[in-house]
């Protein structure tokens, strides 16, 4: 049966070879699409079960005041309290965006452990106030080492700001952001008491460390009820919800991602479809002369869908070994905006899972006729 099979598979190489390369294509467009997919939700797959985030309750780019602090710290089950502020500066031009974080070092980093830092350089910024840490992948894309000085123009916060690049972290965790850029909040705020004391002594948010993931709820309610009826209310929820807040807002962009990715299936689906029905129409005769020799109806339909799943398995294995290689081709500046652009296991699963399920739909029909051809209206169209 598989000699058959392997033959009637390659009876007419050009069309075997377009269907798999057809089928190749389709399963590359496919896990593209759902890395990038994958990539957009990574923040939030990365997000630990054991912080909160403590935001203005009116909305993320709204300031809390830096007093909030000591009472946060005294709620029962809140182990440990950092807070940082979004800014948004420019680094030579416009187009070089990066995340960029005024953050009360080292408090917030300890409440980070995916962020892996060198001892030595986690000595060094610390002990400099103009000091800056920056990503793995960030530091590639500029070409920074570490003492240089990076100068950026804030938006926001408007001047010129210096830093001397002193640490360079690395991910735990391959989801990690290496994008980020992180300063001290305390060399932002003395610059404010100068220039603008009303926006002085405000963060962002508050990131919170609590005890167990359980206590999550219990812990945001007695944060929020402190500070209820103030002049600056708080919304408490686990880093996972705040970062998914984020990913909604362009959630209509990863909905029409996804519908392209199964449209793609769908259109190669029609394509081996119609591939395996003239191979069937073609070889009536075959099938009835097979019928004689005592073949089964199963047997012919083992026929149709052994050839259907080989030419899909084929394409499918040459799409996922072109995924890697193609992903590489992007430009090095989508890695602000996709900083875990790598195939994962189950994106690589789920591509040659769809593979073969088109393969086995594609020869259903085919199949079924097949099974029910007769021998001497098969024979008559011979010839």
């Amino acid at each position: 049966m598989f000699k058959l099979t392997w033959r009637n598979a390659i009876r007419h190489p050009l069309r075997s070879g377009l269907t798999v390369l057809g089928m190749a294509l389709a399963v590359l467009a496919f896990c593209i699409l759902r890395t990038v997919v994958a990539a957009w939700y990574a923040g939030v797959d990365a997000a630990s079960p054991v912080r909160l985030v403590t935001r203005n309750a009116v909305s993320p780019m709204s300031p809390l005041p830096l007093s909030y602090l000591a009472k946060i710290q005294a709620v029962p089950g809140v182990t440990r309290v950092g807070y940082a502020y979004w800014f948004e500066g420019i680094y030579l031009d416009k187009k070089n965006f990066f995340p960029q974080f005024a953050a009360s070092l080292p408090q917030y980093l300890n409440l980070a452990p995916e962020l892996i830092i060198p001892p030595d350089q986690r000595l060094a910024l610390i002990k400099d106030r103009q000091g800056c840490l920056a990503g793995r992948k960030l530091v590639k894309r500029f070409g920074w080492k570490p003492g240089e000085v990076i100068v950026l123009k804030g938006t926001y916060f408007q001047g010129e700001f210096r830093f001397t690049l002193r640490a360079v972290y690395t991910g735990r965790d391959p989801g990690t952001d290496e994008t980020m850029f992180f300063f001290h909040w305390d060399y932002l705020n003395e610059y404010l008491k100068k220039t603008a004391p009303e926006r002085a002594d405000q963060v962002g948010w508050f990131l919170v460390e609590i005890t167990r993931p359980e206590l999550a709820a219990t812990v945001s309610e007695r944060i929020d009820a402190a500070f209820k009826n103030s002049l600056a209310e708080t919304l408490t929820e686990t880093e996972k919800a705040f970062n998914l807040g984020f990913v909604e807002m362009t959630k209509a962009i990863l909905i029409a991602i996804q519908a392209v990715s199964w449209a793609v299936i769908g259109v190669i689906l029609a394509v081996l479809a119609n591939t395996m029905a003239m191979s069937a129409r073609e070889r009536l005769g075959e099938y009835a002369v097979l019928k004689t020799l005592g073949f089964r109806p199963w047997h012919l339909a083992g026929l149709i869908l052994g050839e259907s799943l080989l030419l899909a398995l084929m394409g499918g294995l040459l799409g996922l070994a072109l995924v890697v290689p193609a992903l590489r081709l992007f430009p090095e500046d989508l890695s602000q905006y996709f900083p875990g652009l790598e195939i994962g296991p189950a994106t690589a699963a789920l591509g040659l899972s769809v593979a073969l399920a088109v393969g086995v739909l594609a020869a259903l029909l085919p199949a079924w006729r097949a099974t029910r051809v007769r021998v001497a209206e098969a024979l008559r169209k011979v010839g």
